[in-house]
């Protein structure tokens, strides 16, 4: 078989897998008053469809923002006035104001599913593609083995064609930025990465990078000749673009600051439901919420999120590089994930998408932290009736890792860019060594671990005293395992292989 139909084959059977989810309930099927996201989705269609802009992002008598009042920026509204404008010409009443709120029928099903894979398609699907045929240094065959690998990732198949979200936008247009900037096209990959922030606020997890990796790039080109220039015209073309999404409430100051506030609604809290980041997990011990005002949850979360990014951030402003460009979106967004002020489950899929982006230099820990991120989200996943579609897609992902990219032939240290750390450490106590066999176990220990959590989960009551159990012990262990990655990857970036050269000198 040749190279494009392996590829045909490759992305057509990732198509099947989305759309085979896409059969499954999804958020708040049947559940009144408020529904989920589902219905989320839908109004936000009937909102932006049978209102002036004006009123969007306002309470009106038309616009409750209290039944799901659209809190996303303004690519996002545009969004849903063009599936909305679709959506009338098929049938008015899946759209009708106030009149529509809880609709559903199998064919507006049918609809909404295939809005998530259109956008999928057109946005997604083809960044991953060029993406991968980008790479350097591994073969065509390898690179049509981490594009099926990246499209297979249950996460975003799980929340965005069960749950159901358009997260493929967001993270379409983050990685065409990732794109442009590694292909050397600065202003493309920052107009892209513009147009993923003004979808979702949450791409403000990628933002410091894609900063440091253009303002360093600026630095070493000379900010009194080329670099100055080059800084120019991304200031030009992030305001331009910026200006043009944010077009029609620019008339208005008070239009703009209705639309941050409800983008940024600080009074929601520390964090809500069971996330798998720090501040939940140590409320188990310590009630983060009882015990300090919001105000200073607030500072608190930024000083230890800032503190947390800032050393791969700093590198990266003064040794741009591509690779440790990736390696920074890994850290940065992870940073946030565990230590921000109000995260969702979901944002994990911000972590994600960066992981999937280095899946070829590191599988092992790559599909690894892929497979506890989806499992970090299976309280969610079982609200919606996801059980059955979590358990076939992580077992085909993690099976296809294991047969495409060969991750268990690859955990020694030099697979796991762990030599320079571990050289460093040798060089103080030199009986020091993890082995490849000792990495595997541990490994094998959190598949049985996540495995068996699942198991309690779907089949057990908790107690009667301790209802969130079984989603408390999840989140827990979900977050131990990231404070881990977290530590790796910074690890990796900030001793490159670089260090190795120096470290054998002075030994």
């Amino acid at each position: 078989m040749d190279r494009w139909s392996c590829l045909a084959l490759a992305v057509l059977t990732a198509i099947t897998v989305r759309w085979t989810v896409s059969l499954n309930p999804y958020s708040g099927a049947g559940k009144p008053p408020m529904y989920g996201d589902y219905e989320a989705q839908r109004h936000w269609q009937e909102i932006t469809y049978n209102l002036p802009v004006k009123q969007w992002y306002f309470n009106t008598s038309s616009n409750n923002l209290q039944y799901w009042g659209l809190d996303y920026p303004p690519l996002t509204a545009y969004h849903s006035f063009v599936c909305a404008y679709i959506a009338n010409l098929i049938d008015p009443g899946w759209i009708a104001l106030n009149m529509s709120h809880g609709y559903e029928s199998l064919q507006h099903k049918l609809f909404m599913r295939a809005t998530v894979l259109i956008a999928d398609i057109i946005i997604y699907i083809p960044a991953v593609i060029l993406y991968c045929f980008s790479l350097k240094e591994i073969t065509i065959k390898q690179k049509i083995s981490v594009i099926f690998c990246i499209l297979l990732y249950p996460g975003l198949i799980l929340v965005d064609y069960g749950h159901f979200q358009y997260n493929s936008v967001s993270l379409g247009f983050a990685l065409w930025g990732v794109l442009g900037l590694s292909r050397g096209w600065d202003l493309l990959g920052s107009l892209a990465f513009c147009l993923a922030l003004n979808y979702k606020q949450m791409e403000l997890y990628h933002s410091l990078p894609f900063f440091c990796y253009l303002f360093g790039k600026c630095l070493k080109s000379g900010l009194t000749g080329k670099g100055f220039i080059l800084l120019i015209k991304i200031a030009c073309t992030v305001m331009a673009s910026f200006a043009l999404c944010w077009l029609p409430f620019l008339a208005d100051f008070e239009q703009v600051l209705q639309v941050l506030q409800r983008l940024f609604p600080v009074d929601r809290g520390l964090f809500e439901d069971k996330v798998a980041n720090v501040w939940c997990s140590m409320s188990i011990l310590l009630k983060i919420k009882n015990i300090l005002s919001p105000q200073t949850q607030l500072r608190l979360s930024m000083a230890l999120t800032f503190t947390s990014l800032l050393p791969a951030c700093v590198k990266l402003t003064y040794q741009p590089s591509v690779k440790g460009f990736k390696y920074a979106l890994v850290s940065c967004a992870l940073s946030f994930f565990l230590f921000s002020f109000q995260v969702h489950e979901k944002s994990i899929l911000l972590v994600s998408l960066p992981v999937c982006l280095i899946i070829n230099e590191v599988p092992f820990i790559s599909t690894w932290f892929l497979l506890v991120s989806t499992f970090s989200m299976l309280p969610l996943l079982l609200k919606d009736g996801l059980l059955l579609a979590y358990v076939v897609t992580t077992l085909a992902f993690f099976l296809v890792c294991i047969s495409f990219l060969a991750i268990y032939e690859k955990t020694s240290e030099e697979d796991l860019k762990l030599a320079p750390f571990f050289l460093s450490i040798r060089y103080y106590v030199p009986w020091f060594k993890v082995s490849a066999n000792v990495t595997k176990s541990i490994f094998l220990i959190s598949l049985v671990l996540m495995a068996g959590l699942t198991l309690m989960i779907a089949t057990m009551f908790p107690p009667s005293r301790l209802p969130d159990l079984f989603p408390v012990l999840i989140s827990l262990v979900s977050c131990t395992h990231f404070l881990a990655f977290l530590a790796y990857f910074n690890i990796v970036y900030l001793l490159d292989s670089k260090n190795i050269k120096d470290l054998k000198k002075s030994s």
